[in-house]
This record gives structure tokens, C-alpha cells and sequence, in this order.
């Protein structure tokens, strides 16, 4: 599939919930209730995002790339630190 471009707050809704996500799946994670509401608002943002509504069905591959693009920022933000 070639590149596609997403929203920059779509992007970035991706990058919070992989964030939330990986914080759920680390051993004892501290504050569970906490992060589960969280994944659940972002879950929400996430699916209701107008962008959505411009691709029929929703497109599977494209949610794909967004969190293969979300990944990519993030592996990029973790090297500059």
C-alpha cells in the first residue's frame, strides 16, 4: 500500500493510545483503572475521528498504516531523546 497521509491529531491520537497501550502491557503496571479509561477515550477519538468518514467502510489498511505511521513517529521521537 503507498503511503498515506493522516491528520496530524489523528497521528497523534494513534501515538497516545500505543503509548497507554504499552504502559497497560508492562509487568505490575501501576494505576490499571487509570490507563483502561484512558485506551477506552482514545479507543472512542480514535474510531470516531472524522477522517473516517471520507474512506468507504473505514478502510482496514489504512487504520494499519496509521498505527504503522504512529510507530514510526514514535521510534523517531525515542532515537532524538
Amino acid at each position: 500500500m503507498p503511503s498515506m497521509t493522516f491528520p496530524d491529531d489523528l497521528v497523534e491520537l494513534q501515538c497516545a493510545w500505543t503509548r497507554t497501550y504499552d504502559a497497560l502491557a508492562t509487568p505490575r503496571p501501576r494505576n490499571t483503572a487509570a490507563l483502561r479509561r484512558r485506551l477506552h477515550r482514545l479507543s472512542a477519538r480514535l474510531v470516531s475521528h472524522p477522517y473516517w468518514s471520507a474512506i468507504p467502510g473505514g478502510a482496514p489498511a489504512a487504520r494499519v498504516e496509521l498505527r504503522r505511521q504512529a510507530r514510526a513517529v514514535e521510534e523517531r521521537e525515542v532515537r532524538a531523546s
